[in-house]
């Protein structure tokens, strides 16, 4: 690759790193531009870790026609993690990890490792087998470390495997060129990695809505605006005395729930802001309030649907099963920044949020697994679908307010 083509592609490289192109775009790209300067690239991918409630990392191929171009990996190391038999391995992202290159490499703190491909080198290492039978017949890794400063969790390097199926392999010249490329495009792609885990961490840990906010500039305490919001207040039926008898279940019960709740009121277009021990607090909100309490209806109703067929689920694995205790109110709330200068959280206030948690709490009093307030019951046509279950003295609310529920008969 001449020097011309050398800068053109660094510059195109900085820029794609800067505007937050996809990585698997700034990966395909790259090799096209390096296969088009007289690389001999067959195959290439790139991987790094990251921060992700699910993924361990990401791996982007180029030359793989028949696979897709981007592939989640789960957890290859629980090291330093307390997982309390609550978190797996990702079997076969293990397997290829721990027999990999790269493995090996970060033992013996090689940044470079070539292979020509041949009978003889093609079990040494995991993958190098596949690359034979796709007809490459060189290989190199490169390891990319970053600073320690630069480490975030396990995002502490860019791995990249690169292969050719020219008879003869990559000549030194190749390799060196590769080997001064490569840091470039491990640069552009940790920055659009960061990016993107920010976002992720953001929405997993503040709400989809609550996050974008952030991420947005307001992050200023004090600085709330005033919404009309369905406010959602759920938690868990018996949960202390399940903790209480079997502790060791108190996790993984309250992971399945929350996958049901949690994923209910996403589909029907709720944000939820806290998950409070076994409490849930969600708002939803739209142009209509009629729209807005629909859609909490339905996501109530979803919920419901999916807490029964947990139910069944966990009982025939001997399982301890629990129900959902929901409140639902809509009306005027703060949704902002609220806390100390060192420690904000971005939330919803106001009487509404209380009235809802009351609510909830009240469902126990009246035996009943949802309650709605009036105000929430008489916005559209809901109230056909309720019945009414009398009117209580809530704790902290200066009135007595009637309490709805769906009606069985409708």
């Amino acid at each position: 690759m001449n020097e011309n083509l050398s800068r053109e592609l660094l510059a195109w490289l900085t820029q794609a790193g800067l505007a937050g192109t996809p990585e698997s775009d700034i990966f395909s790209v790259f090799c096209d531009r390096c296969a088009a300067a007289g690389i001999p690239l067959g195959r290439a991918h790139v991987a790094i870790d990251t921060l992700h409630p699910v993924h361990e990392g990401s791996l982007f191929r180029w030359g793989y026609p028949n696979e897709p171009l981007v592939y989640k990996y789960g957890r290859t190391s629980l090291e330093g993690l307390d997982a309390s038999g609550a978190a797996s391995l990702d079997a076969q992202a293990t397997d290829v990890w721990r027999r990999g290159p790269f493995y090996n490499m970060l033992q013996t703190g090689a940044s470079l490792l070539r292979r020509r491909l041949n009978a003889d080198t093609k079990d040494e290492f995991s993958m190098l087998a596949d690359w034979l039978a796709a007809g490459m017949t060189d290989y190199v890794a490169i390891t990319t470390r970053f600073a320690a400063e630069g480490v975030i969790g396990e995002m502490d390097a860019v791995y990249s495997s690169w292969g050719t199926k020219a008879p003869e392999g990559f000549n030194d010249s190749q390799i060196a060129t590769l080997e001064h490329l490569v840091p470039h495009l491990a640069l552009a792609i940790k920055s659009v990695s960061l990016a993107r885990m920010t976002r992720t961490l953001m929405e997993t840990y503040l709400g989809r809505d609550a996050g974008q906010r952030v991420l947005s500039g307001r992050i200023v305490r004090g600085l709330a605006e005033r919404i009309d919001a369905v406010v959602w207040f759920s938690d868990l039926r018996g949960f202390t005395r399940i903790t209480d008898t079997t502790p060791e279940q108190m996790i993984p019960l309250l992971n399945d729930y929350s996958d049901v709740i949690v994923s209910a009121i996403h589909e029907h277009g709720g944000d939820v802001l806290k998950l409070i021990g076994d409490g849930t607090l969600a708002i939803f909100t739209a142009e209509s309030r009629t729209h807005a309490c629909n859609a909490a209806l339905a996501a109530a109703i979803g919920a419901r649907k999916g807490v029964a067929e947990l139910k069944k689920r966990r009982s025939a694995e001997g399982k301890p099963v629990t129900d959902m205790y929901l409140g639902l109110h809509v009306g005027k709330v703060f949704y902002g920044n609220v806390g100390s200068r060192e420690r904000l959280d971005f939330t919803v206030l106001g009487p509404a949020v209380n009235e809802a948690s009351r609510i909830a709490a009240m469902c126990r009093s009246v035996d009943q697994p949802v309650l709605m307030s009036a105000t929430f019951a008489n916005v559209g046509d809901i109230k056909r679908r309720l019945v009414s279950v009398g009117r209580y003295a809530l704790r902290g609310v200066a009135h007595p307010q009637e309490l709805f529920t769906f009606d069985p008969d409708a």
